[in-house]
C-alpha cells in the first residue's frame, strides 16, 4: 500500500509542476476591461473602516411595508463575484424580508481599481482598464480579512434590522460557495458571542467550498493528482489520522517534506514582478459548470466585474482554511439549509457530505437537499423551473425558522 502511496505521490509532484507552468503560460496574456458602471440595486450606505482599509458598501432593499417585516435576509458572494449580480435575488427575498448585501474585501466596489473605474465611468468616461483588480488579494494568506468585512456586514444589517421597528427581528444568510465557507468559519468563532449567535436564525450554504476543486476533463487530468495532493500533505501536516504506525509514520514525513515546499513555491510565484505573469487565468471550463443558462453563461464571459485571476497565495491560503474549517466542522452549531449538486467539480459534493455527516444530528432543523445528476454550482442563477423551486425551497425553510 505505501509503495503504491509513493508512485501515486511521485506523479502528483510532477504534475505540480506542470500546473504551475501552465498557470505561468496563461497568466501573462490577460487583460481585462469594464466599460459600464457597476450595476447597483436597492439603497447604498457607506460605512468607513476604522482602520482605514476600503469602505463596506451595504445594499438594502426593503418590502413594501418595511416595518412588517419578519426576519432580514443578508446575502453573501462567491470567489471573485460581487453582490451587484444578485439584484433578481435580493429582489425576489425582498418580497418579504428586509433584504441586505456587500462586496467581500478585494471583490466588486470594495477593491480600490474596481471602485477607481466605477467612478471613471460614473463621470462619463470610456473604458476603463482593470487587468490589475487581482493585485488585492496579495495580503489573502487566509479569509480573516474577509471574515472582517462578514462581521461589518452582519453587525450594520443587524443594526438597521433594529431601526425598522420596534422588536429585534431574527437574521437570517444566504451564503454562496467561498462566502459559504467563509460565513460558516465565521460562525464557528461566533457561536459563542451570545448576543450575536441569538439574532442567527439559520444560514443557506449554496454549492458550500468544503472541498477542494476537481477540474473536468484533460484539464482534470493535469490537475486533479497535484490538487489532491496538497491537500492530502496539508490536511496530514502535523495531524495523526490514527492511521497505522507504517502509514502514520509516512503521511507525518512526506507532509513535513512536502508542506514548506508547496508553500514556499506558491508564495514565491505571488511576489511582485513574478505575479503579474505567473498567476493563473479563470479556466474556461468553471463558466460551463457555473450555470445551466446559455444567457447567464454569455453574461459571464462579458462580465468584466468578476476578477478573472487568483493569486497562488489566495488559492493556498484558501486550501488551508478548507483544512482547518473541515477539522473542527463538527462543532457547527447553527441551524442550516444545505443545497449542492452531486457532480459539482467546483466545490465537489464531497465536503457537502462529510459536512452534513459530521453536523446534520445537531439540529432538528438542518437539512440537506442534494440535488442528484446536476453538475451545475451556482443555483440561484440556473434555469427556470429549477431556480423558482429552488428559490422556494428557500423560503420555505427560512419561514418555518422564523416561525419558530
Amino acid at each position: 500500500m505505501i509503495r503504491n502511496n509513493i508512485h501515486w505521490f511521485k506523479k502528483a509532484a510532477t504534475q505540480v509542476g506542470m500546473l504551475l507552468l501552465l498557470a505561468m503560460l496563461v497568466g501573462c496574456v490577460h487583460r481585462q476591461f469594464v466599460d459600464e458602471p457597476y450595476p447597483r440595486w436597492g439603497d447604498e450606505k457607506i460605512v468607513q473602516s476604522p482602520d482605514g482599509n476600503a469602505p463596506l458598501i451595504l445594499r438594502t432593499l426593503y418590502p413594501p411595508e418595511p416595518a412588517n417585516a419578519r426576519a432580514c435576509v443578508l446575502l453573501v458572494h462567491g470567489m471573485n463575484e460581487y453582490i451587484g449580480r444578485y439584484a433578481d435575488v435580493a429582489r425576489h427575498f425582498a418580497n418579504q424580508y428586509i433584504v441586505t448585501g456587500f462586496d467581500f474585501y478585494a471583490h466588486g466596489l470594495s477593491n480600490p481599481i474596481l471602485r477607481q473605474a466605477d467612478r471613471a465611468l460614473l463621470a462619463g468616461a470610456g473604458q476603463q482598464d482593470v487587468s490589475d483588480a487581482f493585485l488585492m488579494q496579495s495580503i489573502l494568506r487566509n479569509l480573516e480579512p474577509m471574515r472582517r468585512t462578514l462581521d461589518r456586514a452582519l453587525r450594520q444589517t443587524i443594526s438597521l434590522c433594529d431601526r425598522q421597528g420596534d422588536s429585534k427581528r431574527p437574521v437570517l444568510i444566504v451564503s454562496h460557495s467561498l462566502g459559504a465557507l467563509i460565513t460558516a468559519s465565521y460562525l464557528l468563532q461566533m457561536q459563542h458571542e451570545t448576543d450575536l449567535a441569538k439574532r442567527i436564525q439559520g444560514v443557506v450554504f449554496l454549492g458550500p467550498a468544503f472541498a477542494v476543486s476537481e477540474p473536468p476533463g484533460w484539464c482534470g487530468w493535469l490537475t486533479t493528482p497535484a490538487i489532491k495532493f496538497s491537500f492530502h500533505v496539508k490536511t496530514h501536516f502535523l495531524r495523526p489520522h490514527n492511521e497505522p504506525l507504517p502509514l502514520l509514520l509516512f503521511n507525518q514525513l512526506l507532509s513535513l517534506a512536502a508542506v514548506p515546499i508547496i508553500d514556499g513555491i506558491f508564495e514565491v510565484f505571488s511576489w511582485p514582478g513574478l505575479r503579474h505573469f505567473l498567476t493563473p487565468v479563470t479556466p474556461d471550463w468553471v463558466v460551463d459548470y457555473l450555470t445551466d443558462s446559455n444567457a447567464e453563461k454569455t453574461r459571464l464571459r462579458a462580465d468584466g466585474w468578476i476578477i478573472r485571476r487568483s493569486l497562488l497565495r489566495y488559492i493556498k491560503g484558501i486550501e488551508t482554511e478548507i483544512v482547518d474549517f473541515r477539522r473542527q466542522m463538527n462543532e457547527f452549531a447553527v441551524p442550516y439549509y444545505l443545497i449542492y449538486s452531486e457532480y459539482d467539480p467546483i466545490t465537489p459534493a464531497w465536503g457537502s457530505r462529510d459536512f452534513a455527516h459530521a453536523t446534520l444530528h445537531r439540529n432538528p432543523d438542518n437539512e440537506v437537499l442534494a440535488l442528484p445528476n446536476l453538475s451545475y454550482h451556482q443555483h440561484l442563477f440556473l434555469n427556470e423551473p429549477i431556480r423558482s423551486e429552488l428559490l422556494q425551497h428557500i423560503e420555505r425553510w427560512m419561514e418555518y425558522r422564523v416561525l419558530n
